[in-house]
């Protein structure tokens, strides 16, 4: 199982590079999760599961300190005060004194609102209660708009991203400006990623799957992924990426699958 080779923030803790995603999971999934060995968990306000994630993973016998618990603000929480307050919510339901990543889920149009909330996410991480503060699916722009108000890098900028939508571009702006790029989707939700010619003949070549061959060439490419399934086999099978490497040639196949 790939529990080594964790990733380091820009605050100095460090991320599992292969987590479980868990939107849309049950308390049983997160459970069969923890017992295979993940010990990175990806939740949010939005997915109403957060109390599923706490008990899931003591259900499995760990406690939410043995993990890196990762969550996030929903749109409709987004302010100063209103952050505050969310968070100590998630917290609760999580059952967890201190949350490893806290993330804003999505930018908004007004820009007083991720400002203002980054603010009270900075107060949080000045507190002690989360380790790392970062953004999902910001753009550019929406970075931009943060280093003008804030002296606080995010850790981590959660995007969508697979072999056939790379957001080369974006990756290559968060890694300038030392921010961990985290793949949510990273197997395109199956259908084309799954069925990608290159990548069949990759997993025949390896005799692994193309979800190993997807994960393991994120995994080389220090980008985090947080593949999701309710599948005990799948679960187990996405975990299971330390039997192989692909060459140098290889990856540059799947590079070229996306600009």
């Amino acid at each position: 199982m790939t529990t080594a080779g964790n990733i380091r923030l820009n605050t100095g803790a460090s991320i599992p590079p292969v987590g479980y995603g868990c939107w849309q999971t049950a308390r049983a999934d997160i459970a069969a999760a923890a017992r295979a060995g993940y010990r990175a968990f990806d939740t949010a306000t939005f997915y109403a599961n957060e109390q599923a994630v706490g008990q899931g993973i003591r259900d499995a016998g760990l406690n939410p300190e043995d993990v890196f618990l990762t969550t996030k603000v929903w749109r409709g929480d987004m302010g100063y005060a209103q952050t505050l307050k969310a968070f100590e919510t998630s917290r609760r339901l999580l059952d967890a004194d201190v949350i490893d990543l806290y993330l804003i889920h999505w930018p908004q149009p007004d820009s007083r609102l991720i400002t203002e909330t980054w603010r009270a996410m900075e107060k949080l991480l000045e507190r002690g209660t989360v380790r790392s503060i970062g953004v999902s699916n910001f753009e550019a722009a929406d970075l931009d708009l943060l280093a003008q108000h804030s002296d606080v890098t995010p850790a981590v900028n959660q995007i969508e991203l697979n072999p056939l939508r790379q957001r080369k571009s974006l990756v290559a702006e968060n890694t300038a400006r030392g921010i961990v790029t985290t793949a949510w989707s990273p197997l395109g939700q199956g259908g084309p990623v799954l069925h990608n010619k290159t990548l069949l003949h990759l997993a025949e070549d390896h005799d692994v799957s193309v979800a190993q061959i997807v994960l393991r060439w994120m995994l080389q490419k220090q980008i985090v992924t947080i593949p999701r399934s309710t599948n005990p086999a799948r679960i187990v099978e996405n975990l299971d990426l330390d039997g192989f490497a692909l060459a140098p040639p290889e990856i540059e196949l799947i590079d070229a699958l996306s600009v």
